[in-house]
């Protein structure tokens, strides 16, 4: 069973253009996107289905979130003082 902050779903390897993997979702092979081919596993191949697995890192967004607060808390501060 797959966490509430993950997503998996199945594209089909459409093509390669100009080092990119073109990626169609089965569900709907209306929409595409693309990736990087570097990303994609080594032996991937046009026509092979791929899954792909999305998971939200909670712990480097807080991170993040922290640092971009105390970068405006620092410009608010020089800007007011």
């Amino acid at each position: 069973m797959m966490a509430e902050d993950e997503s998996a779903f199945r594209v089909s390897l459409d093509r390669f253009e100009e080092g990119l993997a073109v990626l169609l979702v089965r569900e709907e092979e209306l929409v595409r996107f693309t990736l990087p081919r570097s990303l994609l596993p080594s032996g991937a191949r046009e026509g092979d289905i791929l899954e792909v697995a999305i998971r939200r890192d909670v712990a480097a967004t807080e991170e993040a979130r922290q640092r971009v607060a105390e970068r405006i808390a620092r410009l608010r501060a020089k800007h007011e003082g």
